[in-house]
């Protein structure tokens, strides 16, 4: 069994000193040589036109940029270097799992994939003029999935990522989505503008009630109808892997749940359970769960566990942006493998 464990950051002000910070601590961090170490991989495989990707974001997501110079002068990184390693335009995405189900007031998560990728970063930040999130971080700016102070909650499903194609990867297109929409219909619009790198399935979910899945590719964004979402889409079935199995297997199974009328524990303890049909423990084929998120977005509320059976810890961002810091600093948990994660071991 490897421990787990996820810095809690809490941030409120501008949003490239927010850059900075982020830059700063991670040069101060072993996941910071591992990512040093895999610039020249990341060189050969995708190239990004820094320009480009500039006024891909002072379009729709503005903060984002002044998030990413700052970052620069925090790693003390040429900007080119920084954008094209951070900003999600072009970059690669390996296979992972994920299953997401929602309820009447809630979205439950798990997140699946190899534990050599994953960053134990957890933000809670609030720009000085623009809107506050709670989430999950991966590739510094990205998030994993997330919930942002108008109960906005977005999570994404890996389904392939042959044929990519420019755009931003899932995590940044999430973080987007998150910086710039107020509810489902807001981030629906949004990210069938947005231009797709691989092919997702994107879950929304707001204050309201009001949910939508979304198929994500670089061809086209299709909205489907679901209160649950794995890995596979089902309009446009040219896009998916040949084997599905294990896909349309934890997907039957949430929605056959959902006849009883879960309420966000038992549903959070359905996923996180690591004797249930959804967790994963498939960490050698970048498909094991390392973390279940639950988001009540009416309460602005979550609750959050790494690995099965975890001990969750709750979140607040309404009281957080009123100013009651959390006291958390880092969580723990536990996963069943004995491999070197980065971020915790540095380089094996």
């Amino acid at each position: 069994m490897k421990k787990l464990f996820s810095e809690v950051i809490q941030f409120q002000g501008r949003a490239d000193d927010f850059g900075y910070e982020q830059g700063k601590r991670l040069k101060q961090t072993p996941l910071y040589e591992s990512h040093r170490q895999r610039r020249p991989r990341s060189i050969r495989h995708y190239q990004t036109d820094t320009e480009h990707v500039k006024a891909m974001f002072l379009n729709w997501a503005p903060l984002l940029w002044e998030e990413l110079r700052g970052l620069s002068e925090g790693l003390e990184w040429p900007l080119d270097e920084t954008v094209h390693e951070y900003s999600g335009w072009q970059q690669e995405w390996d296979r992972s799992g994920c299953s997401i189900l929602l309820g009447d007031d809630y979205m439950i998560r798990n997140y699946d994939y190899h534990p050599r990728t994953y960053e134990g970063r957890f933000l809670l930040y609030q720009p000085e003029r623009g809107t506050a999130s709670i989430g999950p971080g991966q590739r510094i700016i990205g998030r994993t999935d997330g919930m942002n102070e108008h109960g906005l909650c977005a999570g994404y499903n890996f389904v392939n990522r042959l044929h990519p194609e420019d755009g931003f990867i899932c995590c940044t297109l999430t973080r987007i989505l998150l910086e710039s929409c107020r509810d489902t219909e807001e981030a629906e619009k949004l990210l069938k503008e947005l231009p797709h790198r691989h092919s997702f399935n994107y879950v929304l979910f707001d204050k309201a009630g009001n949910s939508s899945i979304l198929e994500g590719s670089p061809r086209g964004v299709v909205k489907k109808e679901g209160l649950a979402c794995t890995n596979h889409f089902s309009h446009m079935p040219s896009e998916n892997r040949r084997h599905l199995s294990d896909s349309e297997e934890r997907l039957s199974r949430m929605v056959d749940r959902q006849q009883e009328k879960m309420d966000e524990q038992s549903a959070f303890s359905y996923l996180n359970k690591r004797s249930g049909p959804i967790f994963s423990d498939q960490y050698q084929r970048s498909s094991g769960t390392i973390h279940t998120a639950g988001y009540s977005p009416r309460t602005l509320s979550l609750r959050f566990g790494l690995g099965g059976d975890a001990q969750t810890v709750s979140f607040h961002l309404k009281s957080w942006m009123n100013g009651e810091r959390s006291p958390v600093k880092k969580m723990f948990g536990w996963i069943d493998t004995e491999m070197d994660i980065p971020y915790i071991d540095g380089l094996s």
